[in-house]
């Protein structure tokens, strides 16, 4: 039997899995691991990278629902036919992050939810926690289905009758995240956003001005930033038709998920 550690994952995927290998399956280098993911209606396929001889990682996949799945391990090697090695269960889960994203994506337009956000703010996190807080959200807002008509100013997009208001880039700019402002920037709405004034006159351009966040404001302003650096690590996902290839580039591990 195989270890997992940790034995469950949040929907939207990309966190590191640990695999303890029992003696017998220690072996010599020119074989190649990976684990299959079985779940209801996906299947996820990903490579591991040997940690040492006894253990290997891996990140896990995003998945389509919160269940418990099969893990298989495969071995393979040149000229041999693949392997089953071992077999261990493993749960999806929808974690806080999940709920935070789903939360704001349903209050784009929504006044109180937002003013709710910045009775938040008064009690800053540290800085630590806000950089958590920033990768994982903008993890779970990414793996979120969208409807097609979502907008970042929410449904009654009147961006014409100039109304002061709250938006989700005010929100993002003023806790200082800067994955979750990329996010946005990118979804329809998000480049309307940057000029609409709040009640206090601060459009999301100024809160990071007035709050001395640098990179926040370069992202808002300069034209053709690039994503943030502290995404590099992160994955880059390809679609084809029921498939799709995603490379962690931190730890050079490849997805494979089909329908």
């Amino acid at each position: 039997v195989m270890k997992l550690n940790p034995q469950q994952a949040p929907l939207y995927g990309d966190s590191v899995i640990t695999v303890q290998l029992t003696e017998e399956d220690k072996v010599e280098d020119d074989v190649v691991f990976y684990l299959v993911f079985t779940g209801s209606t996906v299947q996820h396929c990903t490579s591991t990278r040997k940690i040492n001889p006894g253990s290997l990682e891996t990140i896990s996949p995003g998945h389509d629902c919160c269940e418990t799945v099969k893990v298989a391990l495969c071995a393979s090697r040149e000229g041999h036919p693949v392997l089953v090695v071992a077999e261990e269960s493993f749960q999806f889960v929808q974690d806080e992050a999940y709920d935070a994203a789903q939360f704001l994506a349903t209050c784009a337009g929504n006044q109180q939810a937002l003013n709710f956000t910045r009775f938040l703010d008064r009690s800053r996190p540290p800085a630590a926690d806000v950089d958590f807080l920033d990768e994982k959200v903008a993890l779970a807002f990414r793996h979120l289905k969208l409807p097609a008509e979502w907008n970042v100013l929410g449904a009654e997009q009147s961006l014409a009758e100039n109304i002061p208001r709250e938006t989700l880039l005010h929100f993002a700019v003023r806790l200082g995240l800067l994955r979750l402002t990329w996010f946005l920037l990118q979804q329809p709405g998000g480049r309307g956003a940057l000029s609409i004034h709040n009640n206090e006159g601060a459009t999301p351009v100024s809160l990071a001005l007035e709050r001395g966040y640098q990179k926040l404001h370069q992202l808002l302003t300069e034209e053709g930033a690039r994503e943030p650096d502290s995404w590099s690590t992160l994955s880059h996902t390809v679609h084809s038709g029921d498939y799709s290839v995603k490379h962690h580039r931190g730890l050079g591990v490849y997805l494979l998920t089909a329908e």
